[in-house]
């Protein structure tokens, strides 16, 4: 039995136009899948970057909607584990929506669901950010546990974005093996931070980390940094891709895992919880 599965990170650079996003979103997957990648992991609204309040326009119940429908079935067509991150969903406020990474088997069916926590809020000179204003917050940690008949059962933890600079997630999510952090990180708080924190999580969960990311200068005229990345336990890089629309791949091993954890054992000497 293989010890390592192959997973990849789409890197796009999306429109206001959700069905041009998702024809280029099929592209790329159609690209990782040819590279034999059997997780694939989505940005942050890679189905729509336009005015804030576009997404809750476009807000979909939960189980139906075009562009989860584009999710399950493009899942079930490539026989892949699929990560869209993110899909705006109703919230039980009518001005706003949740920010939700949905997981999808390779049998189309939804396995995993998780409401992004933490809302980005940030200004400086003419830059002004502010999720609170049209996301309503989620409340619980997540993750899944990614299994095939020839390779290891991973344990996969979810997180979104901001929620990158909250550690205290990623411990509440137990040992995960695998962290994907669907992201649209600013480009100014992406040359300060993002590399950084990933390199950190990695680190300090013993984990590999896999960041798809948006990636270049958007149509509503927001800049987001990229670097979509694939980080090992030890927090090297596997993989990395800087700008522009593309996909990254690269092995998740189990038997680095366990090496790197036997060899550091620092999950076994935490003191608080």
């Amino acid at each position: 039995m293989k010890r390592s599965i192959r997973v990849a990170a789409v890197q796009m650079v999306s429109k206001p136009d959700i069905a041009a996003n998702l024809r280029d979103a099929a592209a790329l997957i159609a690209e990782a899948v040819a590279q034999e990648a059997r997780l694939v992991a989505l940005p942050e609204y890679f189905c729509l970057m336009g005015r804030e309040t576009d997404k809750v326009a476009a807000r979909e119940t939960d189980g139906s909607g075009p562009i989860q429908d584009f999710l399950a079935e493009t899942a079930a067509r490539h026989r892949i584990w699929l990560a869209g991150g993110t899909v705006p969903l109703a919230a039980p406020q009518p001005d706003r929506v949740m920010n939700s990474v949905l997981v999808y088997g390779p049998d189309g069916a939804r396995v995993a669901r998780y409401d992004k926590i933490h809302l980005f809020a940030f200004a400086t000179g003419e830059e002004s950010y502010d999720e609170a204003r049209t996301i309503a917050p989620g409340r619980a940690v997540r993750s899944f546990t990614l299994s095939s008949t020839d390779g290891p059962a991973l344990k996969v933890g979810l997180s979104v974005c901001y929620d990158l600079r909250f550690p205290e997630l990623y411990r509440s999510l137990g040992q995960p093996d695998l962290i994907l952090v669907p992201a649209a990180f600013t480009a100014t708080t992406g040359r300060a931070h993002w590399l950084t924190l990933l390199r950190a999580r990695a680190i300090e969960n013993l984990a590999y980390v896999l960041a798809p990311a948006q990636g270049g200068r958007h149509e509503n005229g927001r800049a987001t940094f990229g670097h979509s990345v694939l980080f090992d336990p030890w927090g090297e890089t596997v993989a990395q891709l800087d700008q522009g629309p593309g996909v990254i791949v690269g092995e998740v091993d189990a038997e680095r895992i366990a090496s790197v954890r036997a060899s550091l054992p620092a999950l076994a000497h935490r003191v608080f919880a």
